[in-house]
């Protein structure tokens, strides 16, 4: 099965509450349906969706059974090049 790639441009149009995607750990989540179950609420989401999220996400210190829960959400990974030209600029 091949993974999806996203290019960060990509990700950042889904932007909104009603289509929303997030990147953690170079890896792209479909978060929209996650919203009204996210313990810390919808805003934080929507703040930090539509982008790299993985040091928000590391900060807070999300526990195993968080991540586990991300899994249902993964819908692709970033680009791979797409990383490579944006780290370099």
């Amino acid at each position: 099965m091949s993974v999806k790639l996203y290019s960060f441009e990509e990700v950042s149009k889904h932007n909104s509450r009603e289509d929303l995607w997030m990147i953690i750990d170079g890896k792209v989540y479909d978060i929209t349906k996650f919203q009204d179950e996210h313990p810390g609420g919808e805003e934080v989401l929507i703040d930090e969706g539509a982008k790299d999220a993985t040091g928000p996400f590391e900060d807070v210190g999300h526990t195993d059974d968080a991540r586990k829960l991300l899994e249902q959400y993964y819908i692709g990974d970033v680009d791979p090049a797409v990383i490579k030209i944006f780290f370099f600029l």
